[in-house]
């Protein structure tokens, strides 16, 4: 390895991986619903925000879609 380079000479190149990265949201959820993930956070050692990620990321791969009968008024 050189001890200096010159990164003026160096040519740039787009990120092939930029497409796939996360886009930062807001979004509004009930506490008993961040306190329900966060815990899962602790028993997990995973972040809570990589848990919800992670199972909406599995929804899209399962494609599983949302079911709001249950909200019907009747």
């Amino acid at each position: 390895m050189k001890s200096e380079y010159d990164l003026e000479k160096m040519k740039s190149r787009p990120n092939p991986h930029a497409s796939q990265l996360k886009k930062q949201v807001t979004i509004r959820m009930g506490e008993n619903v961040i306190l329900y993930i966060k815990k899962m956070e602790v028993k997990t050692g995973v972040p809570y925000q990589s848990l919800i990620n992670l199972y909406l990321q599995d929804c899209v791969s399962q494609k599983r879609e949302i079911d709001l009968s249950w909200n019907k008024k009747m």
